[in-house]
């Protein structure tokens, strides 16, 4: 049976001064609009987190509906689409604002044993698998889908001192790739061009048909989101790996 969702809060805290208010929060809104059988009370929290966030608000309001969602069965991975994919929409400061209080809500730990399992704790998305683009990386990555729809994004996981080959995101127009710093420490280099350090939060925009490379810090685990972006006659071309003389210069 169907749990019946109750309120109080605004009968408690405006029930004398406006009690109007009270009731359309409590009776209406809770106890009409989310005990309707239309959709899921997970689905209901969905709507409520993303509606708050599109609005901006980060208050302890939306902290109450994200513990509400996680009550109802969104999980930790679950959340981390479920925002990524808002954020094309709504923008990257609102993201980032609803990251920081779901990191709160979701903070169960992962029991560590291994150094993958422990860097997994470090961060918000799932590390993954190992990547089945392996051959074209030095060193040990892993790959986690993140939106497989509308916008292609996916976690991509460094240990220290892998990273990829050369190569080029081909298109005829439009194309390119976006990546987005979720842990640890790596680089990002265009050929021709000095390497860019990567740090939670730093983002970077890859031209379509611009040979570069990108990956871990020979000290430090590294993830970025890849996000792919659309164009017309987009392909990949894997290229020759980075030299470890040039490698070896970065610190």
């Amino acid at each position: 049976m169907r749990k019946k969702v109750t309120q109080t809060a605004g009968r408690n805290q405006l029930g004398d001064f406006a009690p109007a208010f009270a009731h359309l929060n409590d009776d209406v809104l809770f106890g009409e609009v989310w005990n309707d059988t239309a959709i899921s009370l997970k689905a209901k929290c969905v709507i409520t987190v993303v509606s708050l966030m599109a609005s901006g608000i980060t208050d302890a309001s939306l902290t109450y509906h994200l513990q509400n969602a996680k009550a109802n069965g969104v999980t930790r991975e679950e959340i981390a689409a479920i925002i990524t994919h808002a954020t094309m929409y709504v923008g990257w400061p609102k993201g980032w604002a609803v990251f920081r209080l779901a990191k709160e809500v979701w903070s169960e730990q992962i029991p560590a044993g291994t150094e993958k399992e422990t860097y997994q704790n470090e961060i918000f998305f799932p590390v993954g698998e190992p990547n089945p683009y392996g051959r074209y990386f030095t060193g040990q990555s892993y790959l986690a889908p993140v939106s497989t729809e509308q916008v292609p994004i996916f976690n991509v996981t460094f240990e220290p001192g892998c990273i990829n080959n050369w190569h080029i995101h081909h298109a005829k127009s439009g194309g390119g790739q976006m990546l987005i710093c979720v842990g640890g420490r790596g680089y990002y280099q265009e050929w021709g061009r000095s390497a860019v350090e990567m740090t939670p939060g730093v983002v970077v925009n890859i031209p379509a048909n611009v040979k570069h490379w990108h990956g871990a810090a020979p000290d430090s685990w590294f993830s970025h989101l890849a996000v792919e972006i659309s164009g017309e006659e987009t392909s990949n071309e894997w290229l020759e790996a980075v030299s470890s003389e040039d490698y070896g210069k970065l610190s």
